[in-house]
């Protein structure tokens, strides 16, 4: 079997350098698309705000008391669409195989390109300067030989910088590699690994598969192959995103209500900035329990309306926990979801309730910075 060339190209705070292309008084400054009003929350922060602890999902409050020179600015969905697909047109132009994360950013299989050199390297950099010189805006790159790799890899000279991550290099890659930035691989879910000794991906590889399964599960599988650098997952193009969710296994099962109350907050607060993430908001709510026996249930509710604030979704996700009396035995996972899920913007007339490179010719791992 060939070894597979993948890219992953993932823009550089889009909706802010969407907002400070357009309107040049941004530019340099530190904004935050969304996070206006008494409820607003960042939908996306500049790279000038992000300096001061400003992140997406973060309530606006928050942001200005981090960063009290912050502008808010008012999302505009409708043109973060518009330029995503711009975005997508150029990807098509090298494959089809093109499969969107999000809205701003994607997998694409090179292996067999349609035009260009056949290096994953060489369309990777024509493709992000396909994407300035056209749109204005900057891409970050991974390299890799499968996905798992080139999402990692994509991160490591963000913001505006490309890494190449090659076969005889993957093991020697992973093995430094914190636990934490393993892909799926949250807050607690990284403090279960370290209270077992495991820090980075050498400890992950040297633990063995069965002591990986036993502590868990189905998900130790999926850690010990990405750990050995094997990720077989196609790139599959015209992903249809069914639903987006967030759950959290516990280092000890809990069955207190303010414990559960505070992991609900935690995992919706992750859910939420999934949701920003995707452009997406979702109509029917499922919460997802599973106990210490094992035993999992679920349970859903649909809304006229998709949910679009932080408040409403962890209020619901608790009264579906506690109404449904799901609490009556230790807890050792809670998850949240979305489905039946719709573009921000796409009720007319309802009003959502967050108020949101410069370059010169280096290729393989660096950052490459442009002239203004």
């Amino acid at each position: 079997m060939p070894c597979r060339k993948i890219i992953h190209i993932d823009m550089d705070a889009f909706y802010a350098s969407v907002e400070q292309r357009d309107y040049p008084e941004y530019k340099g400054k530190p904004i935050a698309v969304g996070g206006g009003g008494e409820r607003g929350v960042v939908a996306a922060a500049s790279y000038e705000a992000r300096k001061f602890g400003v992140r997406s999902a973060m309530p606006g409050k928050l942001a200005k008391k981090k960063c009290p020179e912050i502008i808010f600015v008012k999302p505009r969905f409708d043109v973060y669409k518009s330029v995503s697909n711009q975005i997508r047109n150029i990807f098509l132009e090298y494959t089809d195989l093109v499969e969107p994360l999000s809205i701003d950013e994607a997998y694409l299989d090179v292996t067999t390109p349609k035009k260009g050199k056949n290096s994953a390297t060489l369309i990777a950099n024509e493709i992000r300067e396909r994407i300035f010189r056209d749109l204005s805006l900057t891409a970050s790159a991974g390299i890799s030989y499968n996905k798992f790799l080139a999402k990692i890899a994509s991160d490591v000279n963000k913001p505006d910088g490309m890494y190449v991550i090659h076969p005889d290099k993957a093991f020697e890659f992973i093995e430094k590699l914190p636990v934490e930035r393993f892909h799926g691989v949250g807050k607690v879910t990284a403090q279960k690994f370290k209270t077992l000794g495991i820090h980075n991906g050498k400890d992950l590889k040297e633990a063995g598969l069965e002591f990986i399964l036993k502590h868990f599960g189905k998900n130790g599988l999926f850690f010990y192959d990405i750990a050995h650098g094997i990720d077989n997952r196609p790139v599959k193009p015209d992903r249809d995103r069914k639903s987006v969710g967030a759950e959290n296994t516990f280092l000890k099962d809990l069955s207190e209500e303010l414990e559960l109350n505070d992991a609900m907050k935690e995992i919706s607060d992750i859910l939420f900035g999934r949701l920003l993430k995707a452009g997406v908001w979702g109509k029917t709510l499922t919460i997802k329990v599973k106990y210490h026996d094992f035993q999992q249930i679920t349970r859903s509710r649909s809304y006229a309306d998709p949910l679009d604030n932080k408040e409403d979704i962890l209020s619901q996700s608790c009264d579906l926990l506690h109404e449904n009396r799901l609490t009556d035995k230790p807890i050792r996972l809670l998850g949240i979801s979305f489905s039946q899920l719709e573009p921000f913007g796409g009720k007319p007339g309802k009003q959502l309730k967050i108020t949101f490179r410069e370059t010169g010719k280096h290729l393989h791992n660096q950052k490459i910075k442009r002239g203004s």
